[in-house]
């Protein structure tokens, strides 16, 4: 039975890979090498898809339009994770070793519990473990995680900024009930301590109710939320759990108006399986969806017109994950010729090198406007003191037939946020006797 399973889950990925472009290309000496832990079979593959698929077309994009960063390509390489922690560290250790000198250049791994599991990893090998809307929050602090990422704004920021949105919104929450429903994960369990925090300064009352993984059984979880009535959901889910919700919230009566989810419950994979119980609902974001982005229209243009685009169906191009995927691998490409500024233009990129790159980011929205990528994703500006960057999110609203955007950059309440991750760092330094200092190059 185990075998017939193994033969299965291995037609199952055969299959997957027939219908992509090509996952692997293999690195030469003088390329620069992206390791990709990814994940496209499992509850959560088609939101793998979409993200690595949009991340790998820009990486071609640079290597067609560009040919590479002052003539240094980017080669990469896969390893399906299936959204496993245990299968992700095996991804990790088997990519690193693939360039000896950039060391999978930065890590995506689209998943809070993997990167918890490869983060101190990352560290001791010395290349950037890139958590771009996911991850540990506390990792925003330099001087505490030098190699770790948590860019564009973390999770405890963005649920700060749902619950402002939500507050000028209503010109107060004090006295209303908000019900944080999640994903009982690394993921889902990551801004707790935040919007904790807001529920007391801004006087409301909060009910946390979890959601086991995979989440398509919530029967339970809506009528307790049927029963609270509350005036507000916010959203924490991922994958198959969001187009169950939507359902669910619909069967009990929920308004989905009243919902707000997190960016990893605001794409197209979750809101059009859901039907017309999806119109109306709300989440963040931090990158627009279309086609008509500039860098968009310009990869189907340069990729797909050269027959390299990692899809044979061109569906997922503009949706809100894959338009995602290729915001973070702007911000990738961007760091490497970042460090080739400063340690050379033509070499290939190090490890140490490119954790300099990323502690020093400024993608301003004139890079973005030359890039064509205005508005896809806000600025960033990161430091040792601070490797999110940005902390804004959008909040964007579902019609029915696309994203429709319903509020401009929104930041979190970094007076109350920051001292929260910035404590959450000092414990983890003393935990493990680290003194921390910002790493000079």
């Amino acid at each position: 039975m185990i075998h017939i399973r193994k033969s299965i889950v291995l037609t199952m990925f055969t299959l997957l890979v027939s219908s992509l472009g090509v996952l692997c290309t293999p690195a030469q000496a003088e390329d620069q090498f992206v390791s990709i832990p990814s994940y496209r079979i499992g509850p959560y593959g088609s939101n793998g898809q979409a993200f690595y698929g949009g991340f790998i077309d820009y990486l071609n994009y640079v290597n067609l339009a560009e040919g590479g960063i002052n003539g240094v390509k980017f080669a990469w390489e896969e390893c399906e994770t299936e959204y496993n922690n245990a299968k992700g560290v095996e991804c990790y250790e088997r990519l690193k070793g693939k360039s000896g000198t950039s060391k999978g250049t930065a890590i995506h791994t689209m998943s809070s519990g993997i990167s918890y599991s490869v983060l101190e990893k990352s560290q001791a090998d010395k290349v950037p473990l890139v958590m771009m809307g996911y991850g540990r929050t506390d990792a925003v602090d330099g001087s505490v995680f030098p190699y770790a990422f948590p860019l564009v704004t973390t999770y405890q920021m963005q649920i700060s900024a749902i619950i402002k949105f939500l507050t000028q919104k209503n010109g107060s929450l004090a006295g209303k009930k908000i019900v944080y429903l999640y994903h009982d994960s690394a993921y889902g369990k990551e801004p707790m301590v935040a919007i904790a925090a807001e529920s007391k300064i801004n006087n409301f009352k909060l009910v946390e109710i979890p959601v086991a993984h995979p989440g398509n059984e919530q029967g339970a979880q809506w009528l307790k939320i049927r029963e609270e009535n509350p005036d507000y959901v916010v959203f924490w889910g991922w994958g198959v759990m969001n187009q169950t919700a939507i359902k669910a919230a619909q069967k009990v009566g929920f308004p989905r108006e009243r919902i707000v989810g997190s960016w990893w419950a605001g794409s197209e994979e979750d809101v059009i399986p859901a039907g017309d119980a999806a119109k109306g609902y709300m989440s963040a974001t931090w990158n627009v969806s279309g086609k008509d982005v500039p860098i968009i229209a310009e990869i189907g243009k340069v990729v797909y017109g050269a027959g390299k685009g990692n899809y044979s169906d061109k569906n997922k191009i503009g949706t809100i994950l894959y338009n995602r995927g290729v915001s973070a691998a702007i911000v990738t490409v961007e760091a490497v010729r970042n460090a080739q500024t400063k340690f050379g233009k033509g070499k290939v990129m190090s490890g140490e090198q490119m954790r300099w790159a990323f502690e020093n980011l400024n993608v301003t929205n004139a890079r973005l406007t030359t890039l064509g990528a205005t508005n896809l994703l806000p600025e960033i500006k990161t430091s040792c003191e601070n490797h999110e960057g940005s902390g804004k999110i959008r909040v964007q609203q579902w019609d029915g037939t696309k994203w429709n955007l319903v509020s401009d950059w929104i930041e979190g309440n970094k007076k109350l946020i920051h001292p929260l991750f910035q404590a959450s760092a000092r414990e983890y330094a003393k935990e493990k006797n680290i003194t921390p200092a910002c790493l000079k190059n």
